[in-house]
């Protein structure tokens, strides 16, 4: 599949929010399976890990831990240079695909107003390139690339 973005985040992205802070402090969920058809729907597989600053422990509504991006050079947001996103594996299983979202609360239920990106997981040629996919309980996970990049 491609990456899906959600209702409320194209939406806050024509109003006033952009993607950098649609997801300021946000955190990426790996799961095993098919992604949903769009990101307003809920979770489909099993999650099999969650990626924030150096596989640390996440909350929604707390800046610590969360994933950040760098300011947008020449229509490319990459994540932000100075942050180590990392997960530790908590369950076994085949990663297929993730849902990234931003640091308001998400039931992972459907929803149309919350800020979601969801997208294909695999060792190369994904839009969420991991260097395993095949993960069991304690399995680090190390992102050392993730970007949008806005066409022309």
């Amino acid at each position: 599949m491609s990456l899906n973005f959600s209702t409320g985040l194209r939406t806050g992205m024509l109003n006033s929010t952009g993607v950098k802070e649609a997801f300021t402090n946000g955190i990426i969920y790996l799961y095993s399976g098919v992604q949903p058809v769009t990101a307003d729907a809920a979770i489909t597989g099993t999650l099999l890990g969650k990626v924030t600053v150096d596989a640390g422990a996440f909350a929604f509504g707390a800046a610590t831990n969360g994933l950040n991006f760098d300011t947008a050079v020449a229509g490319v947001l990459a994540k932000a240079v100075a942050e180590n996103w990392q997960c530790v594996c908590t369950a076994a299983g085949t990663i297929g695909w993730f849902r990234m979202m931003g640091n308001a609360t998400d039931a992972l239920g459907v929803s149309t107003t919350l800020a979601r990106i969801d997208g294909d997981a695999a060792v190369s040629g994904a839009d969420l390139n991991i260097p395993t996919l095949a993960v069991i309980i304690g399995t680090p996970i190390t992102i050392d690339v993730f970007t949008f990049d806005l066409p022309a």
